[in-house]
């Protein structure tokens, strides 16, 4: 049975003779067999070049010890794997009857930190950008105000202005990140008129870009039960996304797909999205094309139409460029 174990185990009894290794193990210590010492059979090595054994002496030390908790070993190959041991005893103070240790992956952990690393890089360089612009006009208005006339000084106050807003949307996006990850998102949906949403959403990004967006909202459309402010960031965040990537106007419909269902098309006129890697396009970082973005937004988008028990996907929009499409219920999230 343990064969069926995804990840490595061996297990020892008390004297430190193995009684117990399937097949995972034995590929990754690159064999081994039931009656060799354990401490032949566990070849791994910490970066000083002790071994398991060795170092953490699993058969001596207090009677009520337990276990190893987990740690970073390396095996023959020199691949990171990730070592755990549970203590067993006939009794409570008695001497040990069993060692089971669990060696697992380290892959898991190196994607995680490769995650945190792009992280930390998305987040330093979306923040260089804006903090350099307000730096630089500040210093500006300190060093010259005198001779800067109205006007001049009303531009720089309007693009610091604009820079810290940008600041503020991703802080507000990295903390929507960290409470997706962790599962701590909260929703407060009560029933909303989707077309006042839309267009205000609407209104908010025509306010920072001269690129036409047309919307189209159906008349006699039901109110739907969906969280107001996270509803506005989900239509902010698609309608950005098709100003940065088209190259015409973004076009935006709002309509009934049947009684029970709505549906929200925004299209663009960029270059699309190929079939092979939409898929991809939800999940965190990914980015497309040349004109930036942090690749958190539809990250954020996925996750919060799946709150609001819907569906989002990409298409073909009738230009040639990328549609999103999401369809929510009109009786809102669930659960």
């Amino acid at each position: 049975m343990i064969d069926l174990l995804p990840d490595g185990v061996v297990v020892s009894d008390g004297d430190g003779v193995v009684v117990a290794i399937n097949t995972a193990a034995r590929a990754m210590l690159g064999g081994g067999t039931v009656g060799e010492p354990l401490v032949d059979v566990l070849r791994l090595q910490d970066h000083r070049g002790r071994g398991w054994v060795q170092r953490n002496q699993p058969f001596a030390g207090l009677s009520t010890r337990s276990g190893v908790p987990e740690q970073s070993w390396l095996l023959p190959d020199g691949a990171e794997v990730l070592v755990s041991a549970r203590i067993s005893r006939t009794a409570p103070g008695e001497r040990i009857d069993h060692v089971g240790i669990v060696l697992r992956s380290g892959r898991g952990r190196a994607r995680l930190d490769r995650e945190r690393s792009d992280l930390v890089a998305t987040v330093a360089h979306e923040l260089r950008s804006p903090l350099t612009g307000v730096k630089g006009f500040v210093q500006v208005l300190l060093n010259r105000w005198d001779k800067l006339n109205d006007d001049q000084k009303k531009l720089m106050l309007t693009t610091v202005h604009s820079d810290s807003d940008r600041l503020a949307r991703l802080i507000a996006e990295l903390l929507d990140v960290a409470r997706i990850d962790t599962g701590r998102l909260s929703l407060y949906p009560r029933p909303s008129d989707l077309g006042v949403l839309v267009e205000r959403a609407v209104e908010s990004v025509r306010a920072g870009t001269a690129r036409p967006i047309r919307v189209a909202i159906e008349a006699g459309l039901p109110e739907v039960e969906v969280d107001p402010d996270k509803f506005t960031q989900i239509v902010v965040n698609l309608v950005e996304n098709g100003v940065r990537h088209g190259d015409d106007e973004v076009r935006v419909e709002l309509s009934a797909l049947d009684v029970h269902r709505v549906r929200l098309d925004i299209e663009d006129d960029g270059t699309g999205v190929a079939p092979q890697i939409r898929g991809r396009v939800f999940t965190k970082f990914w980015k497309h094309g040349e004109r930036g973005g942090s690749g958190l937004g539809l990250y954020i988008v996925g996750a919060l139409v799946r709150a609001h028990g819907g569906t989002v996907s990409v298409g073909d929009a009738s230009s040639g460029g990328a549609r999103i499409r999401i369809e929510l219920p009109v009786s809102g999230p669930r659960g």
